[in-house]
């Protein structure tokens, strides 16, 4: 009997199973369909980007493993993640870091930054029906040091100020080009490795530097500020922690980034999404998986990604949290790893949306924890992989590890040959 027979079967299956427990599988389908991912693009080449600037690492960033097949320009980018789009369904969004911008082999300086340079990602994009979101770059650069935003060097700081408000300028470029709010992150590594006596005064700079970054107000673009525990090498002392961002993000109205490896292992991430949403207006997520810090492992579907898309749907929330992805993984096939943390993504809130909600609500509300706990332990046993597999043949994306060899072709044809 053909996988897609079987697939059918099953999914008729499933509904019934689900209806029992009062949810509509087919209004479930049309949910998912519409479910965002905005895909990384420094995934494809280890987080080096396209500058001629003569770089420097650090600041937080280590992509580690040598895998081969690592796309060397913007067009094996481009490739690479058209190839990715077809193992994936659904619509997605694009994320680009502002060092992958197209700059001709030029050196051009992050405080020169223009949309010009970004132009033909947007035309790429649309020709692609994607949607842009973008990010400053205060990494690898000759400039980066242990303070950016936050050194009370003016020099230094101003520099990253420009740079920044020319990302902004970037971002309200590609929104208003596809009609559509590009999302800028604003991420900065900012720290000490040791002891530092001068906690609150680093963050008064860091503060001021916002301030002054986001005093011009734009209609096609939208902020938000990231948080991390710290980065390599500045270890014991984050200026932009998340105590920070959150008070800046409640106090100003903007948009806090959730990353789920920048806290410490035992926090959990899921927990801060009901506090975020009663006191910002929207949230950003970066989808990875730490393991013991923050290692950037492709995602996959673990009890924290299913938890952290319960509570958003739970909340009724799924149009005020943006959903991106932040994982960087050169051991293993970098096709592979976008597929493998796009798709567990996907299957964390199609968990999350066949929840039997409205009978788990009323439970609750009547001090029926003894159900309550029953009904999610029994919901967990419930076919969701079969409709997870008839949403993969509607898109007409490979079934269950029918993608494997596919990814495997492309890395014979392709990648190996790089």
């Amino acid at each position: 009997m053909k996988k897609e027979v079987l697939v059918e079967k099953a999914y008729e299956i499933a509904k019934e199973r689900y209806a029992a427990v009062g949810v509509d599988v087919d209004k479930i389908l049309a949910k998912i369909q519409e479910v965002s991912i905005s895909l990384h693009c420094w995934q494809t080449d280890d987080v080096v980007g396209f500058e001629n600037l003569g770089n420097m690492g650090g600041g937080g960033i280590q992509a580690t493993g040598n895998y081969p097949g690592r796309a060397r320009n913007i067009d094996e980018v481009r490739a690479d993640i058209e190839q990715v789009l077809k193992y994936v369904g659904g619509s997605h969004r694009f994320n680009i870091h502002a060092i992958y911008g197209d700059f001709g082999g030029k050196a051009v300086d992050r405080d020169q930054i223009l949309p010009e340079h970004f132009a033909s990602w947007m035309d790429w994009a649309k020709e692609k029906n994607l949607k842009l979101d973008f990010n400053s770059s205060s990494f690898g650069h000759p400039k980066s040091g242990d303070l950016t935003l936050a050194n009370p060097d003016n020099s230094i700081r101003e520099f990253w100020i420009e740079h920044t408000k020319r990302s902004r300028a970037i971002s309200e470029a590609m929104g208003k080009f596809q009609n559509d709010p590009c999302i800028m992150n604003l991420w900065v590594h900012d720290g000490s490795k040791d002891i530092t006596v001068n906690r609150y005064k680093y963050r008064q700079i860091l503060e001021k530097s916002l301030d002054d970054i986001f005093s011009t107000e734009y209609k096609n673009m939208k902020d938000c500020i990231e948080s991390k525990l710290f980065g390599i090498a500045l270890e014991s002392y984050t200026v932009g922690s998340h105590d920070f961002y959150m008070g800046y993000g409640v106090k100003n109205q903007k948009m806090v980034t959730l990353d789920t490896g920048h806290f410490h292992l035992s926090e959990s991430v899921a927990d801060k999404i009901s506090s975020l949403l009663l006191y910002t207006p929207e949230i950003m997520l970066h989808v990875s998986r730490p393991v013991r810090w923050d290692s950037d492992h492709v995602a996959i579907l673990n009890d924290e990604t299913i938890d952290l898309a319960k509570e958003i749907v739970r909340a009724d929330a799924l149009k005020r949290v943006h959903i991106g992805l932040d994982f960087f993984d050169a051991s293993i096939n970098r096709i592979g790893a976008y597929v493998i943390g796009i798709r567990a993504t996907q299957k964390a809130f199609l968990q999350a949306l066949l929840e039997p909600l409205n009978i788990l609500r009323e439970y609750e509300s009547k001090g029926q924890y003894f159900e309550r706990l029953a009904l999610l332990e029994e919901s967990k046993g419930l076919p969701w992989n079969a409709v997870w597999d008839y949403f993969c043949l509607k898109n007409n994306v490979a079934v269950g590890e029918d993608f494997i060899p596919l990814v495997q072709q492309y890395e014979k044809d392709v990648t190996s040959k790089r």
